[in-house]
């Protein structure tokens, strides 16, 4: 089962890292994508979050974000944004807290959204 985001209105790139994290963090999420066609994939490795010196490294290993990112099921993206893909049929719980972390996320961003799950 897939959930699809379709975000409305700018920051699109700071609402797809909020998406991309809140993901990262769901253990039941398996896969998750966004702009396939528009952009490259994050690769794995060293970061720099801001100041001189602050490289900081990646969390994952390269299989690990490979795995995340791409998923078996193929590209789905249609006219959607991003999509979270369940390992399981979400329960009601799970969906609400989905929609809690992405309307707190996105309300700091003044970003307007719509789900939609197949």
């Amino acid at each position: 089962m897939k959930t699809y985001v379709k975000i409305y209105g700018p920051p699109l790139m700071e609402a797809l890292d909020e998406l991309q994290n809140i993901a990262a963090k769901m253990p039941k999420v398996t896969h998750y994508h966004f702009m396939a066609n528009y952009m490259p994939l994050p690769l794995p490795g060293p970061t720099v979050s801001g100041g001189p010196g602050s490289i900081l490294p990646s969390p994952l290993t390269p299989k690990e974000v490979t795995e995340r990112l791409i998923s078996k099921s193929g590209h789905t993206l249609g006219e959607h944004d991003f999509f979270f893909e369940w390992k399981e049929d979400p329960s009601w719980d799970e969906m609400r807290e989905l929609v809690s972390k992405i309307d707190k996320a996105f309300a700091r961003l003044g970003c307007k959204y719509t789900l939609t799950t197949k």
